[in-house]
């Protein structure tokens, strides 16, 4: 399906206008993962929210990842917050550095550069990373590029929506497919409390003819499980995101128009012992007709409130299920203290760089995928 052309506009500065422009969609003839949409305007409809229960129930019993429309945010919105991105990553590495996160100490909170792992001789990681933390009476003051600054509060609205209306009604599909009260979970993942979800603008740099015929196979990023409750990839046409599905295949992960891609992190993971099972995914290079494309992102990571611990929920859909966790039986740690000690580890990216299963947290370890 071809990409239209025009799309988003934001005032930079006085005089200056952006504009982000999607790449075109790859032609290649990829295998593509069969995944379940929820449209979420069925929500508020007679019998809509059973509706959506049984799909959701589908969705995670199978692979994990699923995708949602009628979220609720424009296509103008959405558009706006890729050109801000792309403006925060077309500034010169020596102003970005500026505002270079401490992963160890503030996790994804401003900008992370690429080239800190090489994957094979020669070839390294091509990843920036800029991030957000939550818009409430936790956030720390920070200086800020100047296009952030100028589009803080697009930024905030987009932040809060995807936390509050969207995943407030996935949290509470959730609930329902496990027999629990509709607040289980959103009582769990109050906006303005504190909390380690984060907003968070990806850039996967093109790369060189020569770089791609050294990788070969290797993913630019290794098989991984994302460590919040859900996260949410708006859609991006350059090709590369892959889903390992329950028979153990490698599927391409389509952007569909008008659609936000969802997919189940180990927190949801822990406390309904794998019945909710964390999706594992990679990035691999995009295909030959997007090769020299930069693959822009913006996502966010649905987490639970900090003091939250981590134990199994007390479901009757569970009653007898047993514990089929990826990472094992939810240990009690708190929810920020598991974030904190993956970030840690992501600081160094044994995971999802290095051949290593590092213990992080509470003798939690992460798995290493291919």
């Amino acid at each position: 399906m071809a990409e239209k052309q025009a799309v988003g506009s934001i005032n930079s500065r006085e005089g200056e206008t952006l504009k982000y422009t999607y790449p075109p969609e790859t032609k290649a003839d990829l295998d593509y993962a069969d995944l379940v949409a929820l449209d979420l305007s069925l929500f508020d409809s007679p019998r809509g929210v059973e509706r959506l229960a049984d799909q959701l129930k589908n969705a995670v019993e199978n692979t994990g990842f699923f995708y949602i429309t009628n979220f609720g945010l424009s296509q103008a919105e959405i558009d706006h917050q890729f050109a801000i991105a792309k403006e925060v990553f077309d500034l010169p590495l020596s102003e970005k550095l500026k505002y270079e996160a401490n992963l160890e100490m503030d996790g994804y909170v401003g900008y992370r550069p690429s080239g800190n792992r090489e994957l094979v001789p020669g070839v390294f990681d091509n990843i920036e990373v800029y991030g957000f933390d939550q818009f409430n009476s936790y956030r720390r003051r920070r200086e800020l590029p100047p296009v952030v600054e100028q589009n803080l509060s697009s930024i905030e609205k987009v932040s809060r929506h995807l936390h509050i209306e969207v995943g407030g009604k996935l949290l509470r599909l959730i609930s329902i497919v496990l027999g629990l009260p509709e607040d289980y979970f959103l009582s769990r993942h109050r906006y303005d409390h504190k909390g380690g979800c984060n907003l968070r603008y990806l850039k996967y740099g093109a790369r060189s003819a020569e770089e791609v015929e050294k990788l070969g196979e290797t993913p630019s990023v290794r098989g991984h499980t994302d460590f919040g409750t859900l996260t949410f990839l708006l859609r991006q046409p350059v090709a590369g995101l892959q889903v390992n599905t329950p028979d153990g295949q490698w599927k391409y992960v389509k952007a569909h128009p008008a659609s936000i891609t969802v997919n189940v992190a180990d927190m949801m993971d822990f406390v309904t012992g794998g019945y909710l099972r964390s999706s594992v995914h990679r990035v691999l290079s995009p295909p030959a007709d997007q090769a020299r494309l930069d693959r822009i992102g913006v996502v966010y990571f649905l987490r639970y409130e900090d003091d939250v611990a981590l134990r199994r929920v007390d479901s009757p859909i569970l009653k007898d299920w047993g514990s089929r966790s990826r990472l094992g039986e939810a240990s009690g740690i708190t929810a920020g203290e598991w974030v904190k000690a993956r970030t840690s580890d992501n600081a160094k990216m044994t995971a999802i760089y290095l051949n290593h299963e590092p213990q992080v947290a509470g003798g939690i370890k992460v798995k290493n995928y291919a």
